[in-house]
This record gives C-alpha cells, structure tokens and sequence, in this order.
C-alpha cells in the first residue's frame, strides 16, 4: 500500500499521544435546555478529542467533519491557508483520535475539495486501511461568482467530494435506499456501460454508443403496457417513470444536493441540513451519537438534535459562542428552518456547552486539584482496560474487566468528612469496599496492609498519582 511522506511526518504520528488530557469544565451560561448527554465544546479540537476518549472510546456511530479546504478561502475564523505539510500533520493526528473515538460498525465522512482529496485518501488509507475505503460521495458546489469561474484555468469544480471510511470493512449502511422525490417525475432511460442484449431499438432509437437501456426488452414492454415508459413528449428518447412512493438504490451521486446553503455570514455558505441529514441517516438510528470536531455554523448538531440523535461537536474560539450557541438555542426553541418541517421538528432537548480546563495531570504527573472523583475513575478505568467508564455511579468499585475489579480511593469516596479520608488502604476500609472474589486492583494515596494480606485477598495496589498511565 502506497503511503505519503511530507516535511515532519514523524512528529505528526505521535502528535496525539503527545496531548495531554484536560477536563471538560461544564459552562452553565452557554448551555441550554434539558439535562442530556449532548455536548457543544470550545476548545483546539485536538485536544478536544483527547479529552473525550477516556468517555467516548468506541462509541461513536457516525463522524461528519468538514475541514478546512487548505485553500484560503475559507471562514475567517479558520487558518484556512495552511502550508500543505502543516495541513497534512494537522489532520493526519485528529483522524488518529477519531478513529479511536468510531465504534466497530462505525462510519467517517470527510467533506474536501480537489485540492487536498487525492492527499487526504492516502492518509485515510494509513490510518483507517484501504480496505474501509467505501467509496467518494459527490454534491453540488454551492454556485460561484462569475469573476472566480473567469480565474479558474481548467473546467470549473462542480462538485465536493466527501470520502466515506468505515472501522470495519464488514460494516454496512441503513437504509441503503435513495430518497423517494416528492412528485412522480420521468427519468432517462439510458445507463453508462455495455451490457449484452440491452441495446435493442426503443421508440426508434438505440443506447448511444457505450451506453445501454436500463431494463431487458421483456421488463421494457412490461414498462410500456403500465405506463411507466414512454417516449419523451418533446424529443421522443426513452424515459421511465419514478413514483413519488418509490425509493432507488443508494449511489454516491448525490448532486440532487447542494453542499451548503447561502449565510451571508460564511462566504463559503453554512452546510447544508438536508445533506446532513442524508448523512446521519446512512448508519444511525434514534439514539445513536454523531460527531463533528470542525463544528463550523453547527450544521451537524442542529440536524442531530430534530433527528433524535446524540451528538458532539467541537468548535474553537469565539466562534462556539457567537454562532453555535445562538443556532442551537434557535434549534431547541423550535425554528422550521432546514429540515424541521420534513421531521416534523417542534422543538425540545437540550446540550451542555463545555469549556477545555486544565490538564488532568501535570508535568509531573500529579492530579489536577480540580478534578473530580467521576474525572479521575473515568481516567484510571480507560489507562487499564482502554475502554469508556459507561454507566458511571459514584462506588469505589469501578467496575469488572476481564475477571479484574478496579477500585479508586480518592475525594472521600467512602462518606469521610475529610475529603482526603479513605483514600488509604487498609484492613478496615477494604472491609468495608464492595466485594469481589478474584482479581483486584486498588489505587489509593498509599496502602498500610502488609505485602502478606495483599496477595492473601488477591490485590494489586496502585498508588496515585505515580502508577496512573497519564497520557
């Protein structure tokens, strides 16, 4: 398999394990609505998507990113005229971290343009293996001014491509289905392609040269009895019917969409709802959770909220509070914009804004004097079995992994008044943990049981913050 080299290849590689992990500071002021797990987050989306691993490791159903097109031309508040081997080493270390991130039957759309596509399918290639390369989408551009088509010295770009990957080259699509068109409408009846005995004369006229009728001539006449193929009233070529109630295979021409509908606040336009929603609907269910880390205008999240999916999105700078917030406020409120009416969108739910904090750890390893007993559990849980701490209840027994319980002491866990009480172990608080009969792993501030009693009860101590895997 071929693969790509640029100028500091080898940093970009280990970018990811290089970032360390912050806190997910909840901000009561930008969130909005009822309680639920949905996320905006502000903050480098590098980081942002470290931060979510040792939550969201595997979880994710379906990722939508938009990147900069590494072209200048951009919103504002991207640097989007990046030199082509620092663009190659930005995206190269997220895509490492969103792969992470993607469940098993998990897929990954990538929205570029031409200039960097041929570049980006190499490196998905590296990181996802070729493979779970499932093909290249297509949809419309949103149309341009004259003045650019003038500059453009080859044919003008009509399309976006979006590179589609799956985790998993077993993984299939729901549903794989084309949207059924909103009225009964008459469609050409030639295909691309040679095929053996479908080139028979049509109303006068045969398949131009390498091309072929859609149907046999025995599924033809069928069609032509029920009136579901006839002559063009205007130029007399084949055309067949498609009803209003009839669906099509899904392909990956999808230029009956545009990329991005006009806001005069995004000169390349915000993202389309109606292309969006084509995405999410490829492999998710109510339920599910989406994720964007190049969140933009919050396309992605809008349409995750009226469709009944979970959702995260990762914007950076001002940009999450003075775009995102405002749109997903409008989106809970109920607006009939984009697709609301289709879904029949009335509004409800809610999200929970975060704020990138400091490091769980710092340089020295020790723990942050912010974090907090759900934080630390999280992070002890995914360094030994790398795996999202799900269904989080506040016990020192954290839970079960391959026949091994782990338990935390730590911030009084045990009811002490103290907040640093119980966080050593001894005879009398291990009586008093939650019971196992095999394996255990205790991480603690220190352990005042003898070596002896500690290998009579199956334990491993674990001191912290020294033997906890920081990064």
């Amino acid at each position: 398999m071929p693969i790509l080299e640029w100028l500091n290849k080898n940093e970009a590689i280990n970018a990811a394990s290089k970032v360390p992990y912050r806190i997910l500071k909840a901000n009561k002021e930008f969130s909005y609505g009822e309680k639920n797990e949905n996320m905006i987050i502000k903050g480098d989306n590098l980081e942002a998507l470290k931060a979510l691993l040792p939550y969201y490791k595997g979880q994710v159903k379906c990722i939508y990113i938009d990147p900069p097109f590494n072209t200048g031309s951009a919103f504002e508040h991207y640097d989007d005229n990046l030199e082509h081997s620092v663009w190659l080493s930005l995206m190269y270390s997220r895509l490492e971290l969103l792969r992470e991130l993607l469940a098993e039957d998990g897929i990954i759309l990538i929205h570029i343009d031409h200039n960097e596509e041929p570049y980006l399918r190499i490196i998905m290639d590296e990181i996802y293996g070729r493979a779970n390369y499932r093909n290249t989408i297509l949809v419309s551009r949103i149309k341009k001014n004259v003045r650019e088509r003038e500059r453009i010295k080859a044919l003008n770009f009509g399309q976006d491509p979006i590179l589609l990957y799956t985790k998993s080259s077993s993984t299939t699509f729901l549903p794989p289905l084309k949207y059924a068109p909103k009225a009964n409408r008459w469609h050409n009846f030639e295909a691309a392609g040679i095929r053996k005995g479908m080139d028979y004369d049509l109303f006068g006229f045969k398949p131009n040269p390498n091309n072929h009728w859609r149907w046999t001539q025995e599924r033809a006449n069928i069609a032509i009895k029920e009136g579901k193929l006839r002559p063009n009233p205007k130029t007399g070529k084949p055309e067949y019917l498609i009803m209003a109630s009839e669906f099509e295979i899904m392909d990956t021409n999808w230029t009956d969409l545009q990329a991005s509908a006009f806001n005069w606040k995004f000169p390349n336009g915000e993202k389309s709802e109606k292309l969006v929603q084509r995405i999410i609907d490829l492999n998710t269910k109510e339920g599910d959770l989406v994720l964007d880390s190049f969140l933009g205008s919050g396309t992605t999240c809008a349409v995750a909220q009226k469709m009944g999916r979970k959702y995260i999105g990762i914007e950076m700078g001002e940009h999450a509070i003075t775009h995102c917030v405002p749109r997903m406020k409008a989106v809970i409120d109920g607006e009939q914009g984009g697709i609301s009416k289709s879904v029949n969108w009335q509004g409800g739910g809610g999200y929970t804004f975060y704020d990138l904090g400091e490091t769980v750890f710092d340089e020295d390893g020790n723990i942050n004097k912010d974090v907090d007993f759900k934080t630390l559990a999280s992070h002890i849980w995914f360094s030994e079995t790398k795996t999202p701490l799900l269904d989080f209840e506040k016990n020192p027994l954290l839970g079960i992994y391959n026949g091994t319980a782990y338990y935390l002491l730590y911030n009084g866990i045990l009811g002490d008044k103290k907040p640093n009480g119980g966080n050593v172990l001894t005879q009398k608080i291990f009586d008093t943990l939650p019971k196992f009969d095999g394996k255990k792993v205790i991480y603690g501030e220190a352990t005042r049981m003898n070596e002896d009693k500690r290998k009579l009860n199956n334990i491993t101590f674990k001191q912290t913050p020294y033997d906890i895997k920081a990064r």
